[in-house]
């Protein structure tokens, strides 16, 4: 594994190849370049279902 995996980078804003940033600066690991790219995409989308999933369940 290690560095063929990929990150988002919070302080570069890009996606980058293997652990090369303070772990508190990735997010990740993906599985691909691609996926990375979306990765503030994918939070944003997986905060909305959980949001609406708890003011359902309240």
């Amino acid at each position: 594994m290690g560095d063929e995996q990929w990150y988002y980078c919070l302080k570069h804003h890009r996606a980058e190849q293997g652990k090369r940033c303070w772990f508190a600066d990735r997010m990740g690991p993906y599985p691909d370049q691609a996926t990375a790219e979306r990765a503030l995409e994918i939070v944003k989308q997986r905060n909305e279902r959980e949001d609406a999933r708890d003011s359902w369940e309240n």
